[in-house]
């Protein structure tokens, strides 16, 4: 019998254990004894292990961290990285987004395509592979994370306590046919003390929700003399509504909202109000800095004007967002999210960035950076993923590289396999999530053949 049979033989107990992982609300809360991400995490967790526990896997429980089921011999080991944690259901759900419902060919819930579909459906395809008896040397883990949403600290935390490093793996918590680049990610935050003179005052400026979304709208209280409030009243510009009220103007701009990997696909309301504010008589230190952001930020997406507009042929451009600003009449403070292609490195822009920020006057508050992560396509890891998705589907494919992050950075040697299928409809992280039970299957012959493959 091949190994898709054994697959197609787990499909009822895949199905239902499923099913009762998605009754489990598994979103972070506050942390209790043993269960760091809170009860509802821990519970999933527990869940998963015993199911693996029944199925005679060797499984461990890092202290509610994470959990692993492991099967086979050898002194190397490869990994499927999965994660059991979701996020808030959210409005707009049809079903009970914790009922676990089947029903049209579909199994409905929050986390159903990300991650406990996948996760789960890999914990039977390695209850299939060791059915069918295949020899492997190498042998095959299975993680189980609780903390992908909001961190990784699940992972942080495996690798601080002596957690084995695979010699390869996947995550199926990305995109067919294989991600094997993600672009680097800096989140920084800027900010500026200043003193105002002359006729227009800044009372306040705010717009944004993220670092990592494009603003759809922003806003600034301009204080001025009635008769300067009147003409500046009277202005046009597109996307940008001027109001004169009793202690000056009201300015508001409107954007397109996208998210910050993709912000070319939005425009930017931070960047056109401040392009506005730029062409208003402004004075001193308020000026200066209005200036600058206009013109080095404005409402580019690549970072041409602020010097890092840097790009290669495997991932693309950077992609740079000014996600944030708030400030009033001393303080002005800003984030921004910028992506540097895969073959390139943080020294690349950061530093760049960074100074031309010095140079004006403000001060780096903060900075988060995230690694690029990029496996060439003619590694063993990359073809061997390629070549299986190819076998199993019938479908030619290339790998990509992406802006977005995928759970894939959280360990070495690890690139994002599945589980979304091109063309298949992306439900995570909306209402009514779901993932069919055609596609759970299809993974779950995929997710056996790569891990066959990878360590025999």
């Amino acid at each position: 019998m091949e190994l898709s049979a054994y697959v197609e033989s787990q499909k009822p107990h895949l199905i239902a254990a499923l099913r009762q992982n998605l009754r489990i609300p598994s979103v972070e809360a506050p942390p209790e004894e043993g269960a760091p991400y809170g009860l509802a995490v821990r519970e999933s967790l527990d869940h998963v292990l015993k199911t693996a526990e029944a199925l005679g896997f060797r499984t461990e429980n890092v202290d509610g961290h994470l959990g692993w089921c492991e099967y086979g011999e050898g002194a190397e080991m490869v990994a499927v990285l999965g994660h059991l944690d979701v996020v808030p259901a959210g409005d707009g759900w049809t079903c009970d987004p914790f009922g676990g419902e089947k029903r049209d060919g579909k199994i409905w819930g929050r986390g159903a395509t990300d991650d406990k579909g996948p996760a789960i459906a890999a914990l039977y395809a390695l209850a299939a592979l060791r059915d069918s008896g295949l020899p492997i040397r190498r042998r095959i883990r299975i993680l189980f994370d609780c903390n992908e949403e909001t961190g990784s600290l699940d992972v942080k935390y495996y690798l601080d306590h002596g957690g084995e490093v695979p010699v390869m793996g996947f995550t199926p918590d990305g995109e067919y046919p294989v991600i094997n680049g993600e672009k680097g990610i800096i989140n920084v935050r800027f900010s500026r003390n200043f003193t105002q003179t002359g006729d227009i005052r800044l009372l306040s400026i705010r717009g944004g929700t993220a670092s990592n979304v494009v603003p759809a709208q922003a806003c600034a209280k301009l204080a001025c003399p009635e008769a300067l409030a009147q003409r500046i009243s009277a202005l046009y510009a597109p996307m940008i509504r001027f109001t004169k009220t009793s202690y000056g103007v009201f300015v508001e701009s409107w954007g397109v909202s996208a998210h910050g990997s993709t912000p070319e696909l939005g425009e930017n309301a931070i960047g056109r109000l401040l392009t506005v504010l730029d062409t208003l008589p402004l004075t001193g230190d308020l000026a200066n800095s209005v200036h600058f952001l206009a013109e080095t930020l404005g409402m580019e997406t690549d970072g041409a004007s602020a010097g890092i507009a840097i790009q290669d042929d495997v991932s693309g451009k950077l992609s740079l967002n000014l996600g944030t600003i708030e400030g009033d009449e001393t303080h002005l403070s800003l984030t921004i999210n910028y992506r540097y292609p895969v073959t390139k490195g943080y020294d690349d822009c950061a530093p760049i960035l960074n100074a031309r920020f010095a140079e004006a006057g403000f001060t780096r508050d903060s900075e988060v950076h995230k690694a690029k992560l990029y496996i060439p396509e003619d590694s063993s890891l990359v073809s061997t993923l390629l070549r299986v998705y190819r076998e199993q589907t019938g479908l030619e494919g290339a790998p990509k590289s992406i802006g977005g992050g995928t759970y894939a950075k959280a360990l070495p040697n690890i690139v994002a396999f599945g589980p979304i299928f091109p063309g298949e409809e992306v439900r995570e992280h909306k209402a009514d999530e779901y993932i069919s039970v055609d596609s759970l299957m299809r993974n779950a012959r995929i997710i056996a053949a790569a891990m066959y493959e990878m360590a025999k």
